[in-house]
């Protein structure tokens, strides 16, 4: 065991290997000694605008060195970090805050947010104030992330873990001072654990602003990286590169490259494993709340094609029936899963509640069943819930802007299937005798929901496209569309 806290991870690194790189970003690198000093002034700046113990801190700051300064500053003044998009609009943020009530938003001009202190994008701290190591603080929460919500307003996910590591612990397949690429937006949740894990074995991480798919294999062939986050889009895109482009670069130090967030098409799946070998390619199941999750290997998907594995050792999951039994192996379900050490021992919600049976089985709605040998195969969604790009996206949340504009009777916003985003967000607009202008529309939209939540696709109605109860049948506005 060496469990640390976070709070001291860089410090114990940069007494090991001071001037050699911990995060590189878009040709700018920083050391761990640096990233020790730098993180230790900003954490006495956090304090000074009343960051105390177990307060959460948001960060609404683009991937970027910066980001990583101010994580790692939050847990030095004993916080926990909140990550949210940079390109947020103010009304979703402004629901986050009333949600959380952070004592600190970072990447926000203060001027926006009056009632918080605020830290601006690009801030850098006074070069007087010390860079000496703090006391020790350990946050009860090592992160809080968001996510949209099933009712339209955003809930955090506050992790039940506090903010400790065991740097010696196997994780994610990880060696210790190796290299890690994460092509994803740090606010979410995979991206975001698989990068500071990374840090907190000792590997150099290398974070891009965005994904692009060249830039991705020349970055792993000139960091030599031999662990890559990615999310079946970002596969896609890399395979719609063409073989002359794929074999254009080394890629003989990947050891592993992670797929999750989204379902991986089979072809594509398989594709990879060719590619790269099966050794390399490995996926997981799960959520961010943690109560349970499935991995599978390259080796063990071949042998059950389609599967996302087996329940890992900290976790059991069962499939249930409409009728609430327990089902047998092969029979489709809805995937309740629980950690061992119990009920909401992984995560608490602000802002929701847990969709949960007796027993302490939670689900994340997803259908599914297990085959003879205890792996899980993943059908349809019980929830609404869309997958674009690996990001999750609440209909209820963009249906709440869209039915804010004028105009706007009702609304129902709907996943149809996208050959690169899995699942592209599609807005039906009942506007009844209005006439509503699409570009106006979409405007209002841009103003209240970041990018990925935008529909790609409006339809006008004339009809309504809820019951008397006020419930919406998306299943069928979704069937009706696909078999047009």
């Amino acid at each position: 065991m060496a469990e640390l806290p976070i709070s001291a991870i860089l410090a114990h690194w940069a007494a090991i290997r001071p001037n050699e790189p911990a995060v590189t970003h878009e040709g700018q690198t920083v050391s761990w000694a640096e990233l020790e000093a730098r993180t230790n002034r900003l954490a006495r700046v956090y304090e000074s605008l009343g960051v105390v113990q177990d307060d959460l801190v948001t960060i609404a700051l683009p991937n970027g060195i910066e980001f990583f300064e101010a994580a790692f500053a939050t847990w030095k003044a004993g916080a926990t970090p909140q990550p949210v998009s940079a390109r947020l609009p103010k009304f979703e943020r402004d629901q986050i805050i009333e949600v959380g009530q952070p004592r600190l938003v970072i990447g926000v001009d203060p001027a926006v947010h009056p009632d918080t202190h605020c830290i601006p994008e690009g801030f850098e701290a006074d070069p007087a104030i010390s860079d000496d190591a703090l006391d020790i603080r350990v946050a009860a929460s090592f992160k809080a992330m968001t996510s949209g919500g099933s009712t339209g307003r955003p809930k955090l996910i506050v992790a039940g873990s506090p903010a400790v590591y065991d740097i010696e612990a196997e994780a994610l397949q990880m060696q210790t001072n190796g290299c890690v690429l994460i092509p994803g937006p740090l606010y979410h949740n995979g991206p975001f654990l698989w990068a500071m894990v990374a840090l907190f074995k000792g590997n150099h991480v290398v974070v891009t602003t965005r994904f692009d798919a060249e830039s991705t294999l020349k970055l792993i062939a000139q960091f030599r990286v031999d662990t890559i986050y990615t999310v079946p889009t970002m596969m896609q895109r890399i395979w719609n590169l063409g073989e002359d482009v794929r074999h254009r670069y080394d890629l003989s130090s990947l050891r592993t490259l992670w797929h999750l967030a989204a379902p991986c098409p089979a072809w594509l799946k398989e594709a990879f494993i060719e590619w790269l070998g099966p050794s390399v390619i490995w996926e997981l199941y799960g959520g961010t709340e943690g109560q349970g999750s499935t991995v599978i290997t390259g080796d063990e998907w071949l042998a059950h094609r389609g599967s996302v594995g087996k329940p890992v050792p900290t976790c059991e999951m069962i499939i249930v029936g409409e009728d609430g039994q327990v089902l047998p192996a092969n029979e489709i379900g809805e995937v309740f899963m629980r950690p061992h050490t119990g009920q909401g021992s992984t995560y608490r919600y602000i802002g929701a509640e847990a969709r949960a049976i007796e027993g302490g089985w939670e689900s994340l709605g997803d259908m599914g069943y297990m085959d003879d040998d205890g792996y899980l195969y993943l059908a349809d969604r019980q929830t609404d819930m869309i997958l674009s790009g690996g990001a999750n996206i609440y209909p209820a949340e963009v249906e709440a802007a869209i039915d804010a504009f004028p105009g706007v009777r009702s609304s129902a916003v709907i996943g149809l299937p996208d050959e690169d985003l899995g699942n592209l967000v599609y807005a039906i607009v009942d506007i009844a005798d209005h006439q509503v202008d699409e570009t106006e529309l979409l405007a209002h939209l841009a103003e209240r929901l970041v990018r990925y939540k935008q529909p790609r696709q409006v339809e006008f109605v004339r009809e309504p496209l809820r019951d008397d109860a006020g419930k919406v049948r998306r299943k069928t506005l979704r069937e009706e569309r696909l078999n047009r």
